[in-house]
Parts: structure tokens; sequence; C-alpha cells
């Protein structure tokens, strides 16, 4: 049986019909939909608030001013409540894009840039919502961890690490460990195009070291310094950045 894990699709749910081909299971690790592709700058912020204001609002994130990010948006919006529902409309419209293009018996969790409530909400039929469970394929048992660490973006599907934590705790040891977001250590964490360190969870070393799965399988760097390394006898890869390369990471289960 032939398992694949991806993440940050961020949208392309073109990729997903031919990537479920290649697979029997499918796990998706979060961040479904577009609401902000640097490279290009479109997505779901620039279809409410418009190309320049989210471009500076950009900037000024990249450089760390991020309540000067927030104000600037803010001035350019007559009725923020309004914008905030509009955001929310278009998140639901391309849920059920992406959705629509999920095969049936995938798993799915959130990552940072997700609506958790509104993915919990829209998962149809035949797919499965996971977060801090495990799941049995063949001989092998998977475990799920969503979201992301808590920053200064403050974005919708951002945990506290306590809370992080107690869902590694909670699936215990498994073959796979599968999270959104990757070990908090540098060559996983640094993204070589955006020239910065992006987030990671030090609870997922933790969880590594004492457990030793053979996998820990995660994404949100989409072009991380490092795609593959270990930790003891565990196998880490970033299955990310999947709305670029259209690829997973496949596993074969024995029966």
């Amino acid at each position: 049986m032939r398992v694949m894990a991806i993440s940050d699709l961020h949208g392309a749910a073109d990729h997903l019909e031919a990537a479920a081909r290649e697979c029997d299971v499918l796990f998706v690790l979060g961040d479904l939909i577009n609401v902000l592709d640097y490279r290009t700058m479109d997505g779901i912020l620039v279809e409410v608030f418009g190309r320049e204001p989210v471009a500076t609002a950009a900037k000024l994130r990249s450089e760390g001013r991020f309540e000067e990010a927030r104000s600037s948006i803010r001035r350019e919006v007559g009725d923020w409540e309004a914008a905030r529902a509009r955001v929310a409309e278009l998140a639901r419209r391309d849920y059920e894009r992406v959705f629509e293009a999920f095969p049936p018996g995938s798993y799915v969790t959130f990552g940072n840039v997700d609506i958790p409530e509104l993915v919990r909400e829209m998962v149809p039929s035949g797919v499965t919502f996971v977060d801090g469970e495990t799941v049995h394929v063949g001989s092998m048992t998977f475990g799920v961890v969503g979201g992301g660490v808590r920053t200064p973006l403050n974005v919708p599907g951002e945990v506290p690490d306590e809370e992080f934590d107690a869902k590694l705790e909670r699936i215990g040891a498994v073959d796979v460990v599968c999270t959104h977001m990757p070990p908090r250590i540098p060559w996983y964490c640094y993204d070589v195009v955006a020239k910065k360190f992006e987030p990671g969870s030090v609870g997922l070393i933790a969880y590594v070291q004492e457990h030793q799965p053979r996998y820990a399988l995660f994404g949100h760097v989409h072009q991380p310094l490092v795609n593959r390394g270990a930790i003891r006898r565990t196998e880490l890869v970033n299955v990310g950045h999947f709305q670029a390369r259209g690829a997973g990471f496949t596993i074969d289960v024995p029966d």
C-alpha cells in the first residue's frame, strides 16, 4: 500500500488530483488555501485589500514590523468587519475548491494559515480530519498534529506551544509522525528564497528524540536549506510546498 504525504497546497487543486492517482492513501498536512503568495503577490488578501496595500504590509512584516503592517492594512479599509467577513467568505470558496479534489480515504489537518473551524466544518464525506490523533494504515501507525506555533503574525492556525506539545504527547509512539510545523532546527527552518528563518517546534525535537519514529514528515517552510536529514534513527522529510512542486513523499506500507 502506497501512502503519500504532502503539505502547503495553497490552492493547488489541479496538482492534487494528479498526485492522488499515485497513491492509495493521502495525508495532507495543512495550508490548504492561498491566503497570500509572496512570490506572485496574489491570493485572498490581495482580492480583499488590493495588491499595493498587501505588498506594503508584506514588506513591513518581513522586517518584523508587525503592528505597522496591520495598521497599514487597516488604513486602506473603510469597514474592517466587512473586510474580515469577505476574507472568510473567500476562504470558504477556496476550501470548497480544494476539497473537491481530495480523493476518498484521505486524511487532512490544518496549517498555520488555515482557519481550523472551517477546515473541520467543510471536510467532505470520505475525508477524515485528524489532529492529535493516530491513524492505522496497513502495518504502520501514523500520528498527525496540526497547526503552527505562535508568532507575531497571529494567524488563525497558530496554537500555543503547550497545546502543540500536548497533541504530540497524546499520539504517543508511532511509526510516522506528521506535522505541519518543522522541528526547530536551523537548516529545516531557514527559507533560502525568503532569506529568513521560519518558526519551528522545539517540542517536536523532544518527541522525536524520545520516541524515534521511522519518519517525521512536515511542511511549512517552502524552500528549506535542507529537505531531508535524521535525528538518530528517525528520517526527517519536508514534504511541503506542494503548490510549486506538485509532488509529495511516498512510503510503501506493508499490509
